[in-house]
């Protein structure tokens, strides 16, 4: 199903709101803004719209809870208006199915089951009827799981030779897959006591290292919510196969990496007839969301609740990603945080951009600036962006990217000197760009005051004249190799082999890229004239 429009009239906060211009392409649609502007109260308009369909008479309409104070009390099934692009539903299947709810309420410490019953339908008696009720599902579906496994048992149309291997996946196989995926060392290994006289808990049974048979009540918090999540999309997807899936907070308890994680876990669980709604101001699902409206613009959807004024009449359609969207989405999220995690500026400097996460040889450049200046100016980050030309022209344009999510980022490009002539050089000055004194920042590594103080922090300053000359004598032999003689990134590696047998360095590092940024690096420090050449070529006089 995907809604089409939501109307609300005198319920909760809202006098008259629509919410309207929802593709029926509408995978995902997300709820911003912060709190008290009604994202969870638009959930609880669908469940009161399905409710005065007659999904539950459990439930009825509680005016004190539904009804905006002064407002006029009308019929309650007139509070709320839901139109889907399929049509209104009109058995009473179709009904109870349309919509699904989580509230932000998902907290289930411990249980421990020891008898067991059969449970009505979740499509006759929905679990909440307000957004603000408690919402404990874990031991629930622990009981569905078990209950629809030994149903299995006794199906004519599950072979006799299925082994306890296929029974146990088909109980927990799904659910443990999911789980792997947002948490890999994490391995739900099975349910406890379902035979009578068992020792085991009526629990849930997990691995993770070497622990192998912990209970459900020793998961971390996180941990716990994102089980909650999985395992009642798992159990529930075959009754709600055709609905409005709405989820409040889905971020509770989780880090913002684990977080874009789950989104697409979930969006793979989910049958892909129904339509999922994330109540949420956590930039992790925002993130996710936003990329994947990248991969396909049409399958996601954000509704920005901010800046309306709910007591008077007010249509609400779906707004861009746009820089705006995303300074309010910051704003909320991070507080005075946004502009404390911000640098003041940030420096676009040569060396290859990291392909991956794990892409330690990247960044060479950036990572030394950083050393170098992490003390002096904590509030400057460095980004190596490509060669020479990428840093004059920006090519990347990860400047532009940068100032457009971070206001009042300064944006300085430094480029090596390489072979460039003095009018060369003026050029690019005008254009704003900075350039090295020296050829490449190679040249500061192995100057000459850095490499005594690395003979000093060694503790062998006896060792400086030796040193000293195996960089005079890489230099005078550039030449007869086709090597300019400034040229320090040609040779800086074979300096490091001499250099590590004469002053017998362990542990240094494999390579001269690991060895300068994690020896060299730190030790320009502002003491140090090479230092002060350094910045100011960096950051003006």
């Amino acid at each position: 199903m995907r809604v089409a429009k939501l109307q609300l009239n005198g319920f909760k906060r809202f006098t008259n709101t629509m919410i309207s211009g929802l593709p029926t392409t509408a995978r995902l649609v997300v709820l911003a803004g912060p709190n008290g502007v009604g994202k969870s109260s638009l959930f609880d308009g669908f469940r009161t719209w399905q409710t005065a369909h007659g999904v539950s008479s459990s439930i009825g309409w509680d005016e004190s809870y539904g009804l905006k104070v002064g407002t006029p009390a009308i019929s309650w099934p007139n509070h709320i208006q839901l139109d889907f692009h399929e049509g209104e539903p009109t058995d009473t299947l179709a009904q109870q199915r349309s919509v699904y709810i989580r509230t932000a309420f998902r907290n289930e410490a411990d249980f421990n089951i020891s008898t067991f019953s059969r449970l009505p339908s979740p499509l006759a008696a929905p679990r909440v009827g307000r957004l603000v009720d408690a919402d404990i599902s874990v031991s629930e579906n622990y009981q569905r799981m078990v209950m629809l496994t030994l149903d299995s048992v006794f199906d004519s149309v599950v072979p006799d030779s299925t082994s306890k291997g296929e029974l146990r996946d088909r109980l927990i196989g799904s659910v443990a897959t999911a789980l792997r995926q947002v948490f890999p060392d994490l391995e739900l290994t099975g349910v406890g006591a379902i035979g009578a006289g068992s020792e085991q808990q009526g629990s849930f049974y997990f691995r993770k290292g070497a622990s192998d048979g912990f209970l459900y009540k020793n998961l971390s918090a996180g941990e716990k919510a994102t089980f909650d999540l999985l395992l009642d999309i798992v159990v529930k997807r075959e009754y709600f196969n055709d609905t409005i899936w709405c989820i409040d907070e889905p971020e509770v308890h989780l880090n913002t990496r684990v977080q874009a994680t789950l989104l697409q876990v979930i969006l793979e669980l989910l049958p892909d007839s129904c339509q999922l709604w994330l109540a949420s101001h956590s930039i992790g699902f925002m993130k996710a969301a936003w990329d994947l409206a990248q991969a396909d613009p049409s399958k996601v959807v954000f509704i920005d609740l901010d800046g309306h004024n709910f007591d008077e009449s007010v249509v609400v359609e779906p707004v861009v990603a746009d820089r705006a969207f995303w300074a309010r989405t910051l704003d909320v999220a991070l507080g005075d945080l946004a502009t404390l995690l911000a640098p003041s500026e940030v420096v676009l400097c040569e060396g290859r951009p990291p392909s991956n996460e794990r892409d330690t040889t990247a960044e060479f450049d950036a990572a030394c600036y950083r050393r170098i200046f992490a003390t002096t100016h904590p509030n400057v980050d460095f980004l190596s962006v490509g060669n020479s030309a990428d840093v004059s022209t920006d090519r990347l344009e990860v400047g532009r990217a940068i100032q457009t999510i971070t206001t009042g980022t300064k944006i300085t490009r430094v480029r090596d000197r390489d072979d460039l002539n003095a009018d060369e050089v003026q050029q690019l000055q005008r254009d704003n760009v900075r350039v090295l004194s020296r050829r490449h920042i190679e040249a500061f590594l192995l100057d000459d005051e850095v490499l005594r103080k690395l003979c000093e922090q060694l503790e062998n300053p006896g060792a400086i004249d030796d040193v000293l000359a195996i960089k005079r004598r890489a230099i005078a032999e550039a030449p007869s190799r086709g090597i300019d003689e400034d040229n320090m990134k040609k040779f800086a590696g074979g300096i490091y082999v001499e250099l590590r047998k004469r002053l017998a360095i362990r542990g240094g590092g494999s390579t001269w890229q690991a060895f300068a940024k994690t020896t060299l690096a730190p030790l320009i420090t502002p003491e140090l004239a090479v230092f002060a050449e350094l910045e100011r070529d960096i950051f003006g006089a």
